[in-house]
């Protein structure tokens, strides 16, 4: 590795054993490299600094504003926190420009992010702090009640009027700061996995892997230019929005949009009203804004992405069918930054997540990490310019394995080398025999057009020694959940996918247990079957 620049060596300290990193596909960059002053000051002298560059439905910004705040952000940090570069600092707020520019102002500094979700209570925020050994936190100057019980923690507004307020002092001192001469594997963010397994993760990633993935997945597939509009849902906290409302953007000249809260109506009005090109969300949210009548706001779209759960087939047709837009399906990970498995235009196959994006190699192995043949199913394994570096924890060892990064994902490839996902590992249901993926059941349950959302599990049968398929369904408003919906419901799957995948179980719900970032938290699901 090259020199480091942190002060404070926690983060290498605690990256795991060199024989535990996955193996890296590298890509070609400078030994020093600070990513915040390539995003952001590269993309100045090669676009110019009073283009457009972040917008919310109040303001917006030019690239010269991000930079003047951003730098302004930097200097309070280091002159007047007493910051020091490899220090963690805690991000929290809703999605907005001066959370962009404190994330920018903390790298720029030397300092490491540590973004979390806005939706998170203390106690989970309190396990954050403790795993990053974090000391200061900038938050929204509505959002520190959850903060005020932690110990120990500084915590420092900004978005106000206060004259104490960052924003406030980032504005008031004077003009221009050095970036940190940061090494490119100098730790830039610590990232928390969204919680699906109910058991968070932290994730190291170094500077050059946050330029990675625009060289790779938004390069090669999002293929932006400097006059796209990006918006979208996911939290900056979560990589997908990292990327989606940050990254990609930037490294392109482009502008983006950044919404605090979108519900489906206001998405499409917002995508209507702005005039967006790209669009990053979850499959629920493509699925929500047909439903609520929207498609004639979305005109102005030629990228969708999709990430964060499995596309179903049946949302991608709907979706095309309704504005000629063809989603760009993908399938990332906290643990490998973004998107490393995707198809966009004529390439797609709808269904399919797609191919590896340039820059990664993907395969499909057995437990004993042997590659299988096309066709047979098996564990999804992944390598490329980013990889899974847990800050430590012992499971590093079960997600990098032979040098690769094993997913969790089950797929099958094809013979032309497209991959078709078929459940998280640990979704498989075996019932009499059979193994049945979860996610294929819910993809024939949204055909019906009485179902707005779904989740199926396998629920525990003592008498029989094997699990039942159980089906938790978010009907359409007026429709009743009674045993006369559920046996139609059960006759239409059976007439759409094998009749012994049906779910048994029929259960309805008026909401299915979600992340902050959209995932099903399928655990939960599980425990409710269980009783």
């Amino acid at each position: 590795m090259e020199p480091s620049v942190h002060i404070d060596t926690f983060c290498r300290d605690n990256l795991p054993a060199r024989d535990e990193w996955p193996e890296l596909i590298e890509l070609p960059y400078p030994a020093r490299l600070n990513c915040a002053t390539e995003l952001l000051d590269g993309t100045i002298e090669r676009y110019g600094g009073d283009r457009r560059c972040l917008l919310s439905p109040t303001e917006t910004w030019s690239y010269d504003d991000l930079r003047r705040r951003a730098d302004g952000v930097a200097r309070v940090l280091v002159e007047e926190l007493g910051l020091v570069p490899g220090n963690r600092v805690l991000l929290r707020g809703p999605n907005s420009p001066w959370l962009v520019a404190c994330w920018f102002g903390v790298l720029k500094a030397g300092g490491v992010a540590v973004a979390t979700m806005p939706l998170l209570r203390s106690a989970e925020l309190s396990v954050i702090r403790e795993m990053a050994r974090v000391d200061l936190a900038l938050c929204d100057h509505r959002f520190t009640e959850a903060l005020a019980s932690i110990p120990g923690l500084r915590v420092v507004t900004y978005g106000s009027d206060a004259t104490d307020d960052l924003a406030q002092r980032a504005e008031a001192g004077p003009a221009g700061v050095t970036a940190v001469d940061t090494a490119a594997d100098d730790v830039a963010l610590i990232a928390f996995t969204s919680g699906t397994t109910g058991r968070p993760k932290a994730t190291m990633h170094f500077h050059r892997d946050v330029l990675a993935i625009a060289d790779t997945f938004s390069r090669h597939v999002l293929e932006p230019t400097s006059d796209d509009l990006f918006t979208g849902t996911p939290p900056l906290a979560f990589t997908f929005g990292l990327g989606a409302l940050v990254v990609f953007p930037l490294h392109a000249g482009a502008a983006t949009l950044l919404l605090e809260a979108a519900t489906p109506d206001v998405l499409a009005d917002a995508i209507a009203e702005h005039g967006v090109t790209v669009l990053s969300t979850a499959p629920t949210a493509y699925r929500a804004m047909l439903a609520a009548g929207k498609a004639d706001r979305l005109a102005s779209l030629r990228r969708c992405v999709s990430a964060g759960e499995a596309l179903p087939q049946a949302t991608w047709q709907a979706f095309h069918d309704a504005t000629g837009v063809r989603i760009i399906d993908g399938i990332g990970a906290t643990e490998m930054l973004h998107i490393f498995i995707a198809a966009a235009g004529a390439d797609i196959r709808p269904g399919s997540t797609g191919r590896p994006v340039p820059g990664y190699d993907a395969r499909v192995v057995d437990d004993e990490g042997r590659p299988v043949p096309d066709g047979e199913i098996g564990r999804l394994a992944v390598r490329g310019p980013t990889g899974c570096r847990y800050l430590a924890d012992e499971r590093q060892r079960v997600y990098v394995q032979h040098g690769w990064n094993l997913t969790g994902d089950t797929y099958v490839r094809d013979a032309d080398g497209y991959f078709w996902y078929q459940a998280r590992s640990d979704d498989m249901i075996i019932s009499s025999g059979y193994n049945i993926a979860g996610p294929e059941v819910e993809e024939a349950l949204l055909r019906h057009p009485d179902v707005v959302e779904c989740g199926v599990v396998g629920a525990p049968d003592d008498v029989r020694g094997t699990s039942v398929v159980t089906a938790y369904v978010v009907l359409r408003a007026g429709v009743v959940g009674d045993d006369a919906k559920a046996k139609e419901l059960q006759d239409f799957t059976k007439a759409t996918i094998a009749p012994y995948k049906y779910p048994r179980r029929m259960e309805f719900v008026e909401a299915l247990p979600r992340t902050n970032t959209g995932k099903l938290q399928r655990f939960r699901l599980r425990a409710m079957a269980r009783g």
